[in-house]
């Protein structure tokens, strides 16, 4: 990484480069799609803690699918074993709200799909709905850097239009391998995507993923190393739903995208880039953060496949 200018320079380059793009449709329920399209942020944390953002750096949105590696990694901290038995770690090449479980086992393909999800919220710790939710909002918390918030017109929204989730629940819990209350998973999810986030939290986040689960700047860890080589794992190949395969292919880390236009990428060992711009495409991925995690990717020599230079002095 060079120097913090030039990486701010960069970062508020590409944002008035990518503004103009009007590509996608907006997806998320709990969004007002007026002016959507205007909304578009950058900002990336390195380990070492050094925070660099743009314009609108600091305007929440709800976090949605991009809790689900978090969820999963306090999930695996939690049960451990038990998650492994539970959620596979294979993508899917299907939309996230597939009605797809596993053929021999009955278990969710993968954690980043809404099944998987589902599965993991029902493993976090906790006698209910509201310990488990604390319990997740308690490690994003930690991750971010401060305290976050639950939304709670957003949970209403997501609650609305959950029946998918609802038969996910039914299918799992029919098949006996959902570990609570169908609507207790439904519930739970709904609210841990309801988390307020800025791209600044979601960058600092992807960082403490980046330091295996230690928080960017600091010594403190909020998640066991295991748990956080897991949860890259299965980001690199499920994390961008059937848009997997391309983005790994052009950009080389490990992501995950939400339906609110949050993308959240991670350099392993050295930083975490996040963008959120509200149009999506026919993936479901933010069509401006793609194009500008892809660029960022090459700009700063991140893919982990690219060649590196000789020296040859």
């Amino acid at each position: 990484m060079t120097q913090t200018g030039d990486l701010a320079g960069w970062l508020e380059a590409e944002r008035e480069r990518l503004l103009p793009e009007r590509s996608g449709e907006v997806g998320d329920p709990s969004v007002d799609t007026e002016g959507a399209a205007d909304h578009f942020a950058l900002a990336v944390r390195t380990v070492e803690g050094e925070l660099t953002a743009t314009a609108e750096g600091d305007v929440e949105f709800a976090i949605q699918s991009v809790v689900k590696p978090f969820l999963y990694a306090v999930a695996l901290c939690d049960r451990g074993e038990e998650v492994r038995r539970s959620i596979g770690v294979e993508p899917t090449g299907e939309p996230f709200d597939a009605l797809v479980l596993e053929q021999e086992t009955g278990r969710p393909p993968n954690p980043m799909v809404n099944a998987g999800a589902l599965m993991a919220a029902s493993l976090v710790a906790g006698s209910g709905v509201e310990e488990r939710v604390a319990r997740v909002l308690e490690v994003c918390s930690a991750a971010a850097g401060r305290d976050l918030h639950v939304d709670e017109q957003v949970v209403a929204a997501e609650l609305e239009h959950a029946d998918r989730n609802r038969a996910l629940g039914y299918l799992m819990r029919g098949g006996g391998t959902l570990h609570c209350e169908v609507e207790h998973a439904v519930e739970t999810l709904a609210r841990v995507c309801s988390v307020q986030v800025t791209v600044a939290d979601l960058a600092t986040m992807g960082a403490t993923l980046a330091g295996w689960g230690e928080v960017p700047g600091t010594s403190r860890r909020v998640m066991e190393a295991h748990a956080a080589t897991e949860v890259l794992s299965v980001m690199a190949t499920c994390g961008m739903y059937d848009g997997s395969g391309r983005w790994i292919h052009r950009a080389g880390m490990p992501a995950k995208s939400g339906v609110s236009g949050a993308l959240l990428a991670v350099a392993p060992g050295r930083l975490g880039f996040a963008a959120w711009s509200p149009p999506l495409d026919e993936h479901g991925n933010s069509t401006r953060g793609m194009q500008a995690g892809e660029a960022f990717s090459e700009a700063w020599g991140l893919h982990p496949f690219a060649q590196v230079p000789r020296d040859t002095s």
